[in-house]
């Protein structure tokens, strides 16, 4: 998923009217079903019950809901999925980044390459 445009975020509120905010991190389609994949946006990673929410989008009175996947097996397939998606992501901007500094550090060479080209000129 691009940062492009910034996080996602929404509210949701569970069956006791409990509001929690979730940074949406990825959508994914699986076996015709639509998954959303968050992560709580005001809690700390050291806590406990900090992970990866997993949330199934279902049709509600003509509108679009988010709902608990109870299913285990379903749960761990989707699972699975997002976090193949996730690492594959992270893999891709580790690699971004490494071209990155790699550029850089040619840059560099070449930089300093052409200064002392440039002072063996001047004398």
């Amino acid at each position: 998923m691009s940062d492009e445009y910034g996080h996602d975020y929404v509210t949701i509120t569970d069956e006791d009217g409990n509001e929690f905010e979730l940074e949406h991190l990825d959508t994914i389609e699986l076996g015709g079903r639509i998954y959303m994949a968050f992560l709580p946006a005001d809690m700390d990673e050291d806590d406990e019950d900090f992970g990866l929410v997993i949330l199934r989008v279902t049709q509600k009175d003509g509108e679009e809901v988010l709902t608990t996947v109870d299913d285990g097996q379903e749960l761990d397939s989707v699972f699975e999925c997002f976090i193949e998606r996730l690492s594959d992501d992270l893999d891709e901007d580790t690699d971004e980044d490494t071209d990155d500094e790699i550029g850089g550090d040619i840059d560099n060479d070449l930089d300093n390459g052409l200064d002392n080209d440039l002072d063996d000129v001047e004398e």
